[in-house]
């Protein structure tokens, strides 16, 4: 393989598209069931407030209605649940992504948009290309996996990078500079929020800080062991802060986030794991019973 297509679709095992399934699809129920659930009462209300994203316009995607919403509803959770059993992985797999998609961008054409759901719809559509995935394929390498997986990542690290481009278009260098962090946290108040809010140089080395790694994060492609680990868990860190201070979190970008991790090493366990099995019906002795005689035992006293 040429430099490119060694970056783009590299060799990894079919595994870690089982494991990722076995993680983005449960959470895809989680997503429509708690975190994003505006689109169900976007079906009754008045027409004139929507505004329909570029996406839902090029792929003609109609307005919410009170029916459609909620077939739509039922469609992404049953395909949902179906994918995450590893069974009819592109089928089910591609009809989860379509409705996830206009699921979201529905969500999204009455207000803002929230960026963390980018990474997570990019994974639902390229997953399904990798093709049938088990979690005991550890030593079974493709190409395809390669490419689903090397996608997330690409989808992942793209929300960080945009944001903080974002930041530049909109605020210049006057966002790092200025007092966002300070407006937020007296928006929000929670936790330690007033407290790291009442300390201007330290929300302004904050800002800095993430304005700098967003623009660095491109890097976690290619980093690897313990400087990889390292980069993650300054993320999980920035996520979690974010959390306690603003109550804002990014789970759906989280969740894309272990596509850096060797999930394919969890196979072991996997099987190893300890199975409390109950005796088959056949089986089971009533009560009181005598114990049946081994077969050493019958042996004997047949001689």
């Amino acid at each position: 393989m040429n430099p490119v297509e060694r970056f783009l679709a590299p060799e990894l095992p079919l595994a870690r598209v089982a494991w990722l399934r076995h993680v983005i699809y449960p959470f895809v129920l989680l997503d429509v069931l708690w975190i994003v659930t505006d689109p169900i009462p976007h079906g009754d209300v008045p027409p004139s407030l929507y505004r329909g994203l570029v996406v839902r316009d090029v792929l003609h995607l109609p307005a919410p209605s009170h029916v459609y919403v909620r077939v739509l509803l039922g469609v992404i959770v049953v395909s949902a649940l179906v994918a995450a059993t590893g069974r009819l992985p592109r089928l089910a797999g591609w009809v989860c992504a379509v409705g996830m998609l206009d699921w979201v961008s529905n969500a999204f054409a009455y207000s803002k948009v929230d960026h963390d759901h980018f990474a997570l719809v990019v994974a639902l559509f390229v997953l399904p290309t990798a093709g049938r995935a088990r979690v005991p394929d550890v030593d079974v390498r493709s190409q395809a996996a390669g490419w689903a997986v090397r996608m997330v990542q690409v989808g992942a690290v793209s929300i960080y990078f945009l944001s903080a481009s974002a930041k530049m278009r909109f605020g210049g260098w006057d966002w790092a500079n200025g007092a966002t962090l300070i407006w937020a946290l007296t928006r929000r108040p929670n936790g330690i929020g007033p407290w790291v809010g009442s300390h201007p140089a330290l929300t302004h080395a904050m800002q800095w800080i993430v304005l700098v790694a967003e623009f660095c994060s491109p890097v976690l492609l290619w980093l690897r062991g313990r400087a990889l680990y390292a980069a993650l868990a300054f993320w999980g860190g920035f996520h979690l802060s974010t959390y306690l201070m603003l109550k804002i979190h990014f789970l759906p970008l989280v969740v894309c986030l272990l596509s850096f991790l060797p999930l394919e090493r969890l196979g072991p366990w996997w099987s190893t794991r300890p199975r409390h099995r109950l005796p088959h019906p056949a089986r089971r002795r009533p009560a009181g019973s005598a114990r049946p005689p081994a077969a050493s035992e019958e042996l004997s006293s047949a001689r």
